[in-house]
């Protein structure tokens, strides 16, 4: 135990013992870490959690409850998984428009190569059937939901 007792234990008001399985994880100048943990999973669940990992993977597990509690009190619906699901959203609409930016330049590389002039809208019809297909080759189903993301998360 560094000094005084660590935010789990001021939080649950009791004495802080020198072995305590908080204290490492939970330290006294960051109350809300350990309040936030609490409110979603209980001191005796986390106790628990953190006793059954190896000590080299508690840190590492605290950080990780803790971002989960901060995301299933923002999101109580879908928590950490809307988060990682509107990113997945993003990533398609990256993807897509990769492929379109692909699909353009191979259209205007074959027209500098071929002598014969094609008109505008014959170049348009024929990035938009790229665009179909990659469409339906990379199409996926996420959740179609919006989900607030703190800018502390990104």
């Amino acid at each position: 135990m560094i000094s005084g007792r660590c935010a789990a234990c001021k939080y649950l008001r009791r004495r802080c013992p020198s072995d305590c399985i908080f204290s490492p994880y939970f330290p006294s100048n960051s109350p809300q870490r350990f309040a936030c943990v609490h409110r979603i999973y209980g001191a005796s669940n986390v106790a628990k959690m953190l006793q059954q990992l190896p000590a080299h993977l508690r840190a590492e597990a605290a950080n990780s409850l803790y971002y989960e509690a901060q995301s299933r009190t923002q999101d109580p619906v879908y928590g950490c998984v809307g988060i990682i699901s509107l990113l997945h959203q993003q990533i398609h609409s990256v993807e897509s428009q990769l492929a379109k930016t692909k699909a353009e330049i191979a259209v205007l590389n074959s027209l500098a190569e071929e002598p014969v002039q094609i008109q505008e809208n014959e170049v348009e019809a024929s990035i938009n059937n790229f665009l179909l297909e990659q469409d339906s080759i990379a199409s996926g189903q996420y959740f179609s939901h919006s989900t607030y993301i703190p800018s502390n998360f990104m």
